[in-house]
């Protein structure tokens, strides 16, 4: 296997440490969907209702009064977050009531927060 270099102008030094490397690399389609992913969570508003989901289920009116906004932008942040498979619902009665979709977005954001615990040291 040979180094593709037609679209860089760097001539490689370590070819088999690339060519180790490029294996290990995920599939384009799955690096689009992981970047994806960060740049929906990578948002102050959508963080704040994911970090609030974390701690427990809540519905709409509750997390607006929590982050001092209107239903209808937490709502439309909801559905970014559903769309993206972040959070899901359920409803009871004339109420929906969000939680995280699973312990995966759990892990993450409170891993991420202990990174960030860890720079402020």
């Amino acid at each position: 296997m040979t180094l593709n270099s037609k679209k860089t102008d760097c001539i490689p030094w370590h070819e088999e440490l690339i060519l180790s490397v490029r294996e290990k690399m995920p599939p384009q389609p799955s690096l689009f969907h992981l970047s994806d992913f960060f740049r929906v969570i990578g948002d102050n508003t959508r963080i704040q209702i994911l970090w609030a989901l974390d701690n427990s289920e809540m519905c709409v009116g509750d997390l607006a009064v929590l982050l001092n906004m209107t239903k209808s932008a937490v709502s439309h942040q909801l559905k970014i977050l559903r769309l993206s498979k972040l959070v899901q619902c359920r409803r009871e009665g004339r109420q929906v009531f969000y939680s995280l979709s699973d312990d995966h977005i759990r892990i993450i954001l409170e891993l991420a927060m202990v990174h960030i615990n860890e720079q402020d040291k």
